[in-house]
């Protein structure tokens, strides 16, 4: 599999963009697959059409090397063809199909519009760009081109499947069933199209139903990988995790796409790791470093070698770099006392977090030299750049990404040490926000947070609907402080009028953007409670007493019913997915009693 090599980007008006996570999701999957074996084949007969000789010579030639592996060297020939004759619709078909090929997006989709200019009638081209643009993450675009693809082949099942899918994404849930069920009312034997109505199901937490979708794709093709990998991920998800793995590992041998592959291999990481299987689990997550992985992240190093597993640390120069969401740059976070351990006194750590984290993490490690990364998005890829650096990466011996550290320093659970809180916030503030607490009671305060600011690819299955927080909102003798960070004035509202409990906003914070000061908050409350999103990892990393939301299957447990990350984290998991009742209900139980007996 390609490794990813550190490169210099040109960033001359990109725009920088939030920071994402790397996703394992269920997904439909947009059909057609313009470099398969079939695709080739339909584009090399069509170079019979070609009047001129000399330029159908030559895209023979490219059509050799794209059927060989090579579309470099195809990309030579289509090249020629096209000085011969710029019009050549096929030409720009060849030339868009090697840029593909080659991992750049951006440049096949624009070859692939002057092919669709010179030969309109061809709608697989329109199709190809839908394809693109939604790989690209471009939805919006490929739900344009697809709905043409439609318009010419009304109820064509990949067409359907493929509208569907872009409409899955944007979360439009409700027309992607209606699109599906129009399209395998008349394809009732078309497997794509059950697959596809099992990832709405999915992505709205009905598990149940989303099996017996994928279940019936399974009998009809049962070589359908997708929906395979797609049923593990549910089987994850129901908590049965070997499964999960048997399913996840058969996809995977029945798949020929780079990038499903790679989707599939980083779902098969969280499979490993749910189980505790850590070495081989870190190990297979290295595959969100593939460039053919669709959120995977580059990084501009310059030269700079990447640090890989057993390589000695003592007396180097090390850059470590925070990756996936805020909260993974935490998460990953509590790891750095062991690798300023490795590096010695004759060491230096550079470490490159999220803007909004670096005068926490300067504190907690002043040691360290630390600064922040910018990410732009570049011809639909996510690049990291270090602007703090300047480009000049002269005093460094290694560089790696944070989660990469994992492979050699927590191969076990038992390599997660029993260390409570390794942030630092400013003994000021919290001694500040701790009298300001004191004023409103002399209740114990409980911090509450409830969601994530990320909800796409179906990710706000995994934390409960609102109306289930009432049970502990409503324990009696607490006063309740809202750490949730984003638009939740709906909630807030529901809270006062409906449950009868003011949640106490806390004043002049930015829950959101003033970080440090979040800590400093989350460092003075007796109790926080919520589901795993970055504010948690913020108080967890704190050191503050807190319990931990979990759905069943989440990888970040390791497979221990608890929280090896931070040792003082209580877990909570519902039985079965999407049954919050219980849980919650038992939370509320436990908040009651330690209201009674509240722990120092």
């Amino acid at each position: 599999m390609a490794r990813l090599k550190p490169v210099k980007f040109d960033l001359e008006g990109a725009a920088a963009v939030g920071a994402a996570p790397a996703q394992v999701r269920v997904f439909s999957g947009i059909a057609g697959e313009n470099t398969s074996r079939q695709s080739l084949a339909q584009l090399a007969a069509s170079l019979k059409g070609v009047k001129l000789e000399i330029v159908q010579q030559y895209l023979g030639k490219a059509s050799l090397e794209l059927d060989r592996g090579h579309p470099e060297r195809a990309e030579k020939w289509a090249l020629k063809a096209l000085e011969v004759d710029e019009r050549s619709g096929i030409s720009w078909h060849t030339l868009a199909t090697c840029r593909e090929m080659a991992g750049d997006f951006a440049s096949s989709i624009r070859c692939y519009e002057a092919a669709l200019a010179l030969i309109p009638e061809d709608n697989d081209i329109t199709n190809n760009l839908g394809r693109l643009a939604s790989r690209m993450g471009d939805n919006v675009t490929a739900e344009k081109f697809f709905r043409l693809y439609l318009a010419r082949y009304p109820g064509h099942p990949e067409g359907t499947n493929n509208l569907g899918s872009v409409l899955r994404s944007q979360s439009r849930f409700d027309e992607a069933i209606e699109v599906l069920k129009a399209g395998l009312a008349k394809n009732p034997e078309r497997a794509m199209l059950w697959n596809g109505i099992g990832s709405v199901m999915a992505d709205v937490g009905d598990i149940e139903n989303g099996l017996i979708f994928y279940e019936e794709c399974l009998r009809i093709d049962p070589k359908f990988s997708k929906a395979r990998y797609n049923r593990g991920t549910m089987r994850l998800a129901s908590g049965d995790a070997l499964g999960a793995l048997q399913d996840c590992d058969k996809a995977i041998s029945q798949t020929k796409a780079l990038h499903e592959v790679c989707m599939m291999r980083m779902a098969r990481a969280s499979i490993l790791l749910n189980l505790g299987r850590l070495s081989a689990g870190w190990d297979e997550y290295e595959t969100r470093l593939d460039a053919n992985f669709s959120d995977c992240t580059l990084y501009s190093v310059g030269d700079l070698p990447q640090w890989k597993p057993n390589t000695p640390l003592e007396g180097k120069s090390l850059l470590v770099i925070c990756e996936q969401g805020l909260g993974d740059e935490i998460l990953f976070g509590t790891i750095l006392h062991d690798i300023l351990e490795q590096l010695g006194p004759e060491g230096k750590l550079t470490l490159v977090v999220e803007r909004r984290l670096v005068s926490l993490f300067q504190r907690s490690f002043p040691t360290a030299i630390v600064g922040a990364h910018v990410t732009y998005s570049i011809q639909g890829r996510d690049v990291r750049v270090l602007p703090f650096l300047n480009d000049d990466f002269s005093g460094l011996d290694l560089w790696t990404p944070i989660g990469s550290l994992m492979r050699q320093y927590r191969r076990t659970t038992e390599d997660f040490p029993d260390r409570v809180g390794f942030l630092k916030p400013d003994p000021d503030r919290v001694a500040y926000w701790r009298d300001w607490l004191n004023s409103l009671s002399g209740l114990p305060k409980v911090g509450l947070l409830w969601k994530s600011a990320i909800i796409s690819a179906g990710r706000h299955r995994y934390f409960s609907p609102f109306d289930h927080w009432e049970p502990i909102i409503g324990v009696p003798g607490i006063t309740i402080v809202n750490l949730q960070y984003g638009d939740c004035d709906k909630e807030l509202t529901r809270a006062r009028e409906e449950f009868g409990v003011e949640i106490i906003q806390p004043p002049g914070i930015d829950l959101k953007q003033d970080l440090d000061e979040v800590t400093a908050l989350c460092a003075a409350m007796d109790l926080v409670i919520g589901f795993s999103n970055a504010t948690f990892n913020m108080a967890a990393a704190a050191g503050s007493k807190a319990w931990l939301i979990l759905p069943p299957g989440a990888w970040t447990s390791l497979g221990t019913g608890r929280y090896p990350w931070y040792p003082q984290v209580r877990v909570f998991v519902p039985e079965t997915f999407n049954n919050w009742g219980p849980v919650m209900a038992e939370i509320a139980s436990e908040l009651a009693e330690f209201v009674g007996n509240p722990e120092p």
